[in-house]
């Protein structure tokens, strides 16, 4: 994988859809949450991930709201706002895959949402599944995902990847909140 950090007049810029995927902005190391307000300020569609972790000082303890990946930022733009993606300060550029655009889609994103949400659920009725079933959470938190199934004892851990940029997640879900696809 590589960043693409050449001016908006190239030809892989410009054979960008007009909003209709997401990409992979790579910022600068601790910008994530700048650049995303800078995004917000121009109205491009984007999501920044970001979960809660307390940290501990010596006198005092505070929730922090940490990007779950660094020095990444999807966006979602559209053909005009190019311009002013590549002019953002913090914006290092677009990831590539096999020397394009490296593509995000939608159900990785919601994926992402989907794993980010507060717990809380009940029990339901048990299911069989196998490993390396493919599988839809149908309960909880995480109702709605879409992911590969490795088999535990009374859980199923549940790969969630997203393949355009080589990473992925893995999360304990009871059988019974999935089914088979």
């Amino acid at each position: 994988m590589s960043i693409n950090t050449m001016p908006d007049t190239s030809p892989q810029i410009q054979n960008m859809d007009s909003g209709d995927n997401w990409y992979v902005a790579y910022t600068r190391h601790l910008c994530e949450k700048k650049v995303s307000e800078r995004l917000s300020a121009n109205n491009i569609a984007h999501y920044l991930p970001v979960y809660t972790v307390v940290r501990q000082w010596s006198d005092r303890k505070k929730k922090v709201e940490k990007p779950l990946i660094s020095s990444v930022v999807f966006i979602k733009p559209k053909q005009r706002e190019l311009n002013i993606i590549y002019s953002t300060p913090g914006i290092n550029g677009l990831l590539q895959f096999n020397g394009k655009q490296a593509i995000v889609r939608e159900h990785e994103i919601q994926n992402l949402r989907i794993l980010l949400q507060e717990v809380h659920a009940d029990e339901i009725e048990k299911v069989t599944i196998q490993a390396g079933d493919l599988v839809e959470v149908i309960h909880g938190p995480f109702q709605g995902m879409q992911a590969y199934a490795m088999q535990m004892q009374n859980n199923i851990r549940l790969i969630i990847e997203i393949k355009s940029m080589g990473i992925g997640f893995s999360v304990n879900v009871p059988k019974s909140y999935v089914k088979r696809l």
